[in-house]
């Protein structure tokens, strides 16, 4: 299609609809447009297709979620890539992944593409892991590279589990074949006729620059994979925030302390400071700076996901550094420096208690 319409039009339902009414839009569209009703007709597939891929995000909530916020542009480019799901899905995946919704009753219609034929094998589960980033990888984007534990095709059989099949007939969910029709004859002796295994492997994820805790980047067919041949699920990559020393964030602004020796807040001068990037930037203290001063530079904080706009800003807190260990003749200097104020500073705590005196008159 064209262009892509936004996924609660496809349905026909509000921004506030219930999971119950998304189901059943989805399957008033899946009657009307199934390839079953509708043969040869281009058109009806694509919003067959298109009603698909929209339940698909609507349905979960937080697919859902993520879409309400960034529309088609959610992290790791999750929606509207084309196709169902964004992945170009064929009827059989659609079949696949909502065999319930397909299910008996269902306007007469069978979970696969043609009515008459079994469903195929299930889907397997989604996966989720959290991945862990420090505000470095946050600005700069990265590539992370994660362990995770997950069925995977047995190398034996291919996944095809071979062997012949014996054909089960039976109303509700038979214990052998676990409701799928058939209990093969001479399984492999690996996946023992699952068609697949449990390995642990290492795969990598494309972080984008600018995510944050909470989000997820949605991976298709990166989860389990379906016994005897099904599709593979989703891994969902959770994002978390990794505490730092310096710096902490609000959105696309960054926020630090920094503690200045308090000649230079009396007299002015500047004080150089750590950026993301590795480098640093330098900033101009002026005369007379009172402690708890916040300086804002814009452009050094980091970036809004996928770096579609400009940078935020770091929000530097100036603190005031007291000296310790003072030499005897720094210790002269303030000595000094307190006799030529003396006259100054009584005046101001006398200014301040009168003040006080009558505000309690």
């Amino acid at each position: 299609m064209a262009e892509k319409r936004d996924y609660y039009e496809v349905l026909g339902v509000g921004k506030d609809a219930s999971a119950d009414e998304i189901k059943h839009a989805y399957k008033k569209l899946a009657i009307k447009y199934h390839p079953d009703k509708n043969p040869g007709d281009k058109e009806a597939e694509e919003k067959f297709k298109e009603a698909a891929e929209a339940y698909d995000v609507l349905s979960n909530p937080e697919k859902r979620k993520q879409y309400d916020q960034f529309g088609f542009n959610a992290p790791g480019g999750g929606f509207g890539g084309g196709g169902f799901g964004g992945q170009g899905f064929s009827f059989e995946d659609i079949f696949a992944n909502f065999g319930d919704i397909f299910g008996g009753g269902f306007g007469g219609f069978g979970g696969s593409r043609r009515g008459g034929r079994k469903a195929g094998p299930p889907r397997g589960n989604d996966l989720q892991i959290k991945v862990a980033l420090s505000y470095k990888e946050i600005f700069e984007g990265c590539t992370k590279k994660v362990r995770l534990k997950r069925y995977t095709p047995c190398t034996e059989c291919n996944g095809s589990v071979s062997g012949g099949f014996f054909q089960m007939v039976s109303e509700s969910a038979c214990p052998t074949c676990n409701g799928m029709g058939e209990v093969i004859a001479n399984p492999c002796s690996r996946c023992r006729g699952e068609g697949r295994v449990q390995e642990t492997e290492e795969i990598s994820i494309k972080i984008p620059a600018g995510v944050a805790e909470g989000q997820y980047l949605n991976l298709r067919g990166e989860g389990n994979c379906g016994p005897r041949g099904g599709a593979c699920g989703d891994l969902l990559a959770v994002i978390a925030e990794k505490p730092d020393d310096f710096y902490t964030r609000e959105g696309d602004d960054l926020h630090c302390e920094i503690k200045v020796p308090v000649h230079k807040l009396v007299l002015g001068g500047t004080q150089r400071i750590p950026t993301l990037d590795g480098g640093e930037v330098q900033i101009k203290i002026a005369a007379g700076t009172q402690a708890g001063s916040i300086l804002r530079l814009r452009e050094q904080g980091l970036y809004p996901l996928n770096k579609r706009g400009d940078r935020g800003s770091l929000y530097v807190n100036i603190g005031v550094e007291i000296p310790k260990d003072l030499s005897r003749e720094e210790k002269e200097l303030y000595q000094k420096l307190a006799e030529l104020r003396h006259d100054k500073e009584t005046a101001q705590e006398e200014s301040f208690l009168e003040k006080m005196k009558n505000l309690f008159k």
